[in-house]
């Protein structure tokens, strides 16, 4: 389906990647929309733009968090799967058995599903905090499920994590630091009973990307070797040693390359077996987390993306311990993996709308008369680019000493102006020339390295800002605070081509507020391909792959709060279902967390409103209505609404 330009629906699938990162959930249907295949290739697709349209219609304002259950459940069931194949390829005498770190998104109908759909799995949990530990033991109550306690422990961490044995529940306590042992050793003998035993091994194994100080002598979490070896002799010592059955490792939250996956599980696969030969009863070998999501889609060792899949990631894991373990007598531990990222991430995007748009004023000014010589002399500039074709490298210098000499008139105009030389007609003017003369230098700019750094800034510099309803720090912090890139696509008009490269401003007022982080060839973009914004008509905008962490690691600034969120699951016959809503916070909920009384803000705003009434500058029924405003307003969202 093409355009009267020669633009297909093909050719929006390739601009912003879809089949390399959106395989198998997110494609382009034959209405140019994005729709969503939530249970993979079993079949079922709902259109994106109309199931927007719908929950708006159900009074849910954007921006609007959707998470699909399904596509939860087809994670675990592609997880799982992929270690199955595995096991029965290396003829593996032992299991997988996954757990969810509840950090990843700790919402209560994302934990409540993982475990529901994941008891035909026995699929676990993994805590963090204490606070994550309740929430598992609340949730998990599958007894043949792993609860993995990890994160740093004090004496009522541990004791919760003992007692919830008595609750039929199967936590396993992860020592992760060296004094944990004696915590451990003083509170089993204090409540008569022991938990499961782990212990986490510092890797002495090379580790790449911003989680790389995951491993190594200066990591976080972890026993050092002498450290483990003291541990497992305290343990030994004061008679629970039998309760040691697991060894953990860790090397980051995403794992771009195999190869150092490879080195880790080699190193902890040797110190598996000699765990054993100490006396350790042992039995899991828990590989931690970091199995990866190609968010660009390049598969490539980068920050964002990693160079293997799943089932590469499972049969490396799985061909990797059995070597270590059979061959010295070690029966094969059941393999455990703490893979949240690859979960959840798919599952959850976020839909916003954008406001507006703006950019440089680049248009031509009439000339007029009385013109000073400043607007002249970039006039005469802009001609003399207008006369360079830019096709050829010969170009590039004129090019370059044009875009010169049009700084240097600016800055004399400018100089002008604070000398009171010039008012602000003829500044106004001598930057809409400026700019013009830089759209003209970007049209005729040649391809390659030869261009120079500062002429190819042009077109970032003359590109759109598209103004959007969310906020960076609330909904992506780690676009922000890692770079992190996420897929960002409109979910409309891709039958058409997008004729505008654009920058996405959040309504923070902070400069970083801002996507300027996108999708590329193997390489992040700072503009987005997008459509001109057409009059009364919305134009949403979909981050996908946002499901872990973003969520859970948002911020307050500005006082945007949470947005409002809905939990879809596929029918029979093609249709859908809400199973939840979860609403925004309002600006009640916002105040209030930072200390502030709604009733005692009205209250202060009712008596200023008397004090106007009594003074003549407010009548008593204008009183009445901006009271009542007032009190709506706290019961809305914090985001912009039509």
């Amino acid at each position: 389906m093409a355009d009267g330009e020669g633009w297909s629906i093909q050719n929006s699938t390739e601009l912003y990647g879809l089949e390399r990162w959106g395989d198998p959930y997110f494609s382009i249907n034959a209405r140019g929309h994005i729709s969503v295949q939530p249970q993979g290739e079993r079949g079922g697709s709902l259109d994106l733009h109309e199931l927007v349209q719908e929950l708006r219609s159900r009074n849910l304002s954007l921006p609007l968090l959707i998470r699909f259950d399904d596509i939860l459940e087809d994670r675990l069931e592609r997880l799982h799967s992929a270690f199955e194949r595995a096991i029965a390829q290396y003829g593996y005498k032992g299991r997988y058995q996954g757990v969810f770190p509840v950090k990843c998104n700790q919402q209560r109908h994302v934990v409540e599903e993982l475990v529901s759909c994941g008891k035909r799995w026995n699929f676990g949990l993994e805590a963090g905090s204490k606070a994550e530990l309740l929430i598992a033991l609340s949730l998990l109550d599958d007894p043949d499920a792993l609860l993995i306690c990890n994160g740093y422990k004090d004496r009522l961490y541990i004791e919760t994590a003992i007692l919830a044995r008595r609750l039929g529940r199967r936590p396993v306590v992860v020592i992760e630091q060296p004094d944990e042992v004696d915590r451990i050793i003083e509170a089993s003998r204090n409540l008569g009973a022991a938990p499961y035993i782990g212990i986490r091994a510092k890797l002495a194994s090379r580790s790449t990307g911003r989680w790389g100080s995951s491993v190594g002598d200066k990591a976080k979490f972890g026993l050092a070797i002498p450290d483990l070896l003291t541990t497992v002799e305290r343990l030994r010592d004061n008679g629970l040693l039998d309760d040691l059955r697991l060894l953990h490792f860790h090397i980051g939250s995403q794992i771009n390359d195999i190869a150092v996956l490879k080195d880790a599980l080699q190193e902890a696969g040797q110190i598996y077996v000699e765990l054993t030969r100490l006396g350790a009863p042992m039995g899991f070998l828990d590989v931690g987390g970091g199995l990866g999501i190609d968010y660009d889609g390049s598969r490539t060792a980068t920050a964002a993306s990693t160079n293997y899949s799943l089932q590469n990631y499972a049969n490396d894991v799985v061909a990797t311990v059995r070597e270590c373990c059979e061959p010295n007598g070690v029966a094969l531990p059941t393999l455990v993996s703490e893979s949240g990222r690859a979960i959840a991430s798919h599952f959850s995007l976020l839909v916003f709308d954008v406001l507006g748009s703006s950019r440089m004023p680049a248009s031509i000014p009439p000339a007029t008369e009385d013109e000073p010589l400043i607007v002249r002399n970039l006039r005469s500039t802009l001609e003399t680019i207008h006369n360079l074709d830019g096709s050829d490298q010969a170009d590039l210098p004129p090019l370059q000493e044009a875009w010169n000499d049009a700084l240097k008139f600016k800055q004399d105009a400018l100089a002008a102006f604070r000398l009171g030389y010039a008012g602000l007609p003829e500044r106004a003017t001598a930057e809409q020339l400026t700019w013009a003369c830089a759209a003209a230098i970007a049209e005729r700019l040649p391809t390659g390295p030869s261009v120079p750094e500062e002429l190819q800034a042009l077109k970032a510099a003359l590109a759109e800002t598209y103004y959007a309803n969310l906020s960076v720090f609330r909904s992506a912090p780690d676009t922000w605070a890692i770079d992190q890139i996420f897929p960002v696509v409109p979910l409309q008009r891709l039958e058409e081509r997008p004729t505008l490269l654009a920058s996405l401003a959040d309504l923070t007022c902070d400069s970083d507020g801002r996507l300027n982080r996108f999708i590329g060839n193997g390489q992040a973009k700072p503009l987005l391909e997008l459509h001109p914004l057409i009059n009364d008509e919305p134009y949403f905008i979909g981050l996908f792959l946002s499901g872990a962490y973003q969520e859970v690691m948002g911020n307050l600034h500005n006082l945007f709060g949470t947005t409002n969120a809905v939990h879809i699951r596929l029918s029979p016959g093609g249709s859908y279902r809400v199973d939840h809503v979860v609403r925004g916070d309002t600006n009640a909920d916002v105040l209030k967390a930072m200390e502030h009384d709604p009733d005692l803000l009205l209250e202060r705003l009712r008596v200023a409103a008397e004090g106007a009434i009594s003074n003549g500058q407010l009548r008593i029924e204008e009183s009445r209505r901006l009271l009542d405003h007032l009190e709506s307003s706290l019961r809305q969202t914090t985001y912009l609404q039509d």
